[in-house]
């Protein structure tokens, strides 16, 4: 039963609004480059253009300003309350983020303020110029101390830096564990690193992601049902997450979301429907025929690629639209990794690299927990079949029901 209080748990508003956000933070977005030639000293350090994204609302309480300015809707109003507050946005923002020339602060000059959306989010864009001394040929280190777990607003942010900087191009992911990035450092390797982790951290944190991958492996009754599902979901997110990171494919999230929690829910209640019957909960080979009856099977039975011929499936029209269903499936939730990483820029190889890192991630999350949890399901249902099917009753019950709770919020939202 500790799986269905665990479930009841995650239904509460906190992490339905966490789910939303497909993580407990929220990402600071950096585009670094080098000033056009015309501002740049004759004889000294490169000049640095940053244009920082940081999501409105939390910026504005950060900055400690009153409710007006952060519970502010629309783009005039918002706008509005930026060029009001300019001199506290600018404080807050400059305190945390920097830029160094061998090893000399550069100057920071806020030069530009907008609003952009990302993920259907206001986000103040900020625009610096930081003025740069020294010799020729140094290096530039940026670092990034936004949204620090101390302010208890958010916590764990990551500031996510694409950079164009001393004849180098590429990306990084910059921590409370490491807040800066130093050109002419051999970063391929720590790049692949830093978007591996943050995949990993995506699918982990994303509690809907989470939910949609327990509820297909309660219905996965053979590894058979585990390889080919896991590889249809795997598949199609991958090359949705590609298409629309890269800017191929776009669809708002005011769209994916409530799709996201519908598959969930879609999936959770074929589960209760062939547990019930004597399916999944029940045993391995078991279809939907009610005057089956439980029986527990065996380990090898579950390991078996085919079941043998007097315990072959009778679940009908779901074995045979399960996989189309979670190859779909698998096209929404893809957009939605992507929406959640906010990457939005112009295609190249260190772009390619970054996306291809990050969903390596996942994918070495999801088999993790594919790991974990199908030979813990696959012992409880040959040890104790009729305390599986209760347990999983339960358990599918909770994911339907928050499943459902977010389709109505997202709606709403």
């Amino acid at each position: 039963m500790a799986l269905a209080g665990l479930l009841a748990v995650l239904s509460s508003p906190a992490v339905g609004q966490t789910a939303w956000a497909h993580d407990a933070t929220s990402d600071v977005y950096a585009e670094v480059t080098a000033a056009p030639s015309s501002s740049a000293p004759e004889d000294g350090g490169t000049d640095v253009v940053a244009v920082l994204d940081l999501e409105y609302d939390l910026l504005m309480k950060s900055a400690w300003l009153r409710a007006e300015a952060y519970e502010a809707t629309g783009r005039d109003d918002q706008l509005a309350q930026l060029d009001e507050h300019e001199a506290e946005v600018n404080g807050y923002v400059t305190d945390r983020f920097a830029v160094a020339y061998d090893g000399e602060p550069c100057a920071p000059a806020l030069s530009g303020v907008d609003l952009v959306e990302r993920g259907e989010r206001p986000y103040a864009s900020l625009t610096y110029t930081f003025a740069c001394d020294g010799e020729a040929e140094g290096v530039h280190e940026v670092s990034s101390a936004l949204f620090p777990d101390a302010e208890s607003f958010v916590h764990s942010t990551e500031t996510i830096i694409r950079y164009s900087l001393d004849e180098e191009d590429g990306s990084a992911v910059l921590t409370a564990a490491s807040p800066s990035l130093t050109t002419g450092e051999h970063r391929l390797l720590k790049q692949v690193g830093e978007f591996f982790v943050l995949g990993g951290e995506h699918l982990l944190f994303g509690i809907d992601h989470v939910l949609f991958l327990l509820a297909l492996l309660i219905g996965s009754r053979r590894l058979r049902d585990v390889v080919l599902t896991a590889t249809a979901f795997t598949v199609a997110h991958s090359v949705t997450f590609l298409l629309a990171a890269l800017g191929v494919v776009s669809v708002p999230a005011i769209v994916v979301e409530p799709v996201i929690a519908a598959s969930i829910a879609v999936v959770a209640v074929v589960d209760l429907v062939l547990i019930r019957r004597g399916g999944s909960g029940g045993g391995f080979g078991l279809g939907g025929s009610a005057s089956a009856g439980p029986t527990s099977g065996t380990v090898r039975d579950a390991l078996r690629w085919r079941a043998p011929a007097g315990l072959r499936d009778e679940s009908g029209a779901w074995d045979r639209w399960r996989l189309p269903v979670v190859f779909v499936f698998g096209l929404v939730h893809g957009v939605g990794f992507a929406g959640a990483l906010g990457i939005d820029a112009a295609w190249s190889w260190t772009l390619l690299w970054s996306l291809l890192s990050f969903n390596v991630g996942i994918e070495a999350v999801q088999l993790g927990i594919i790991a974990l949890v199908f030979p813990l399901l696959v012992l409880l249902r040959v040890r104790a079949p009729r305390t599986a099917r209760w347990v999983l009753l339960a358990g599918c019950t909770a994911i339907a029901a928050v499943a459902l709770w977010w389709v109505v919020e997202r709606l709403a939202f």
